[in-house]
């Protein structure tokens, strides 16, 4: 995340592969790099979303940095060859008796790309894909039911309950705790941003596990995930229980996919494809994703990228608190740990 733990780890040996994605965006904190270590450094655009993605990739990225000045052999180094020696691809090298496989861009400042060809033949040019992809089978995992309002109650066990603080563009947690004022049932807190999250195992008919979490800034409704890494069970965040649950049911019955719930008022994308897919093009679930960010927006959401920083909520190797289907989990005492303190 910083050049200084970069550097570090380049001078004992490793590769750095810079990541600019939809939630952690790293590139400027790191771009310094090029001056002094370009020939350790490689370009990753890991968990981009699909509204981004078709604006470019890679290619974005290498026309940023030559268009700042840095230099352009070292740029392109980064995206071709580094990658092809580090991992031992048989491409990128340009030798005689290679395959053609190269791309025609319009500027190296922009690098947009306006033709693609493989081992030969143009496979993208004039704004066409000269081929046709066949579809994939809809290979899937989903064998649980749905849950009730009842399964997302949480009594109150002490004065005092953990909260996950998230943040804007950011995969770490902050593990707050945050006294309670309530007597019997504890839910979510819109005036002080702390809303509900829970955690559906999809491969068990288990009982969800419920949690709070605070950043997300919604002030009704729900939204829900089955891209949850690393495991992809279903994640939700939402202020009332009734859309929650709306939220989650709607995920296990199209089995897997996207949801926005307000006042039981649901938009979807369904991903067929192992619940975290889909066969449909880049361009119509960008059109439908963009969609469902702008209804987050409206119902007070104020990150740029809510589903991206969702699906992280449930990786239980970044600090500091997460949340599994077996609860909350303290990262830095790598354990399961109580709701309530």
């Amino acid at each position: 995340m910083t050049y200084e733990e970069a550097e570090e780890k380049i001078l004992n040996g490793m590769k750095i592969l810079i990541r600019e994605g939809s939630a952690a965006r790293n590139l400027d904190n790191l771009k310094e790099l090029y001056k002094k270590y370009s020939s350790e450094l490689m370009l990753c655009s890991d968990d981009l979303h699909p509204e981004m993605l078709v604006k470019g990739h890679i290619n974005r990225l290498v026309g940023k940095l030559i268009s700042e000045g840095y230099d352009v052999f070292d740029v392109i180094k980064s995206a071709t060859l580094n990658p092809m020696l580090h991992y031992n691809m048989n491409v990128g090298v340009l030798r005689v008796g290679d395959s053609a496989d190269f791309i025609v861009v319009d500027s190296l400042e922009k690098m947009d790309v306006v033709e693609t060809w493989i081992e030969g033949s143009k496979v993208f040019g004039d704004g066409k894909v000269n081929f046709s992809a066949n579809s994939a089978p809809e290979l899937n995992n989903f064998n649980c039911n749905a849950i009730s309002p009842l399964e997302i109650k949480v009594l109150v066990e002490s004065p005092e309950v953990k909260v996950i603080e998230s943040f804007d563009g950011e995969l770490f947690t902050k593990n707050l705790t945050v006294p309670v004022r309530e007597t019997s049932e504890l839910g979510s807190n819109t005036k002080n941003d702390i809303l509900k999250i829970v955690v559906k195992d999809r491969y068990n008919d288990s009982p969800p596990s419920v949690g709070f979490i605070k950043g997300f800034g919604l002030q009704n409704g729900a939204f829900a995930s089955s891209i949850a890494h690393d495991s992809h069970n279903i994640i939700c965040v939402g202020v009332s229980d009734e859309d929650i649950v709306t939220a989650i049911n709607t995920v296990v019955e199209m089995r897997g996919g996207l949801v926005v719930c307000n006042q039981n008022r649901v938009s979807k994308i369904n991903l067929e494809i192992g619940g975290i897919m889909t066969s449909s093009s880049c361009f119509e679930t960008a059109e439908k994703y963009l969609k469902l960010n702008d209804e987050l927006r409206v119902m007070g959401c104020t990150f740029k990228a809510p589903f991206m920083t969702l699906s992280f909520m449930a990786l239980l190797v970044i600090p500091e608190l997460k949340i599994s289907d077996k609860g909350l989990f303290d990262v830095n005492s790598f354990s399961i740990t109580k709701l309530f303190v």
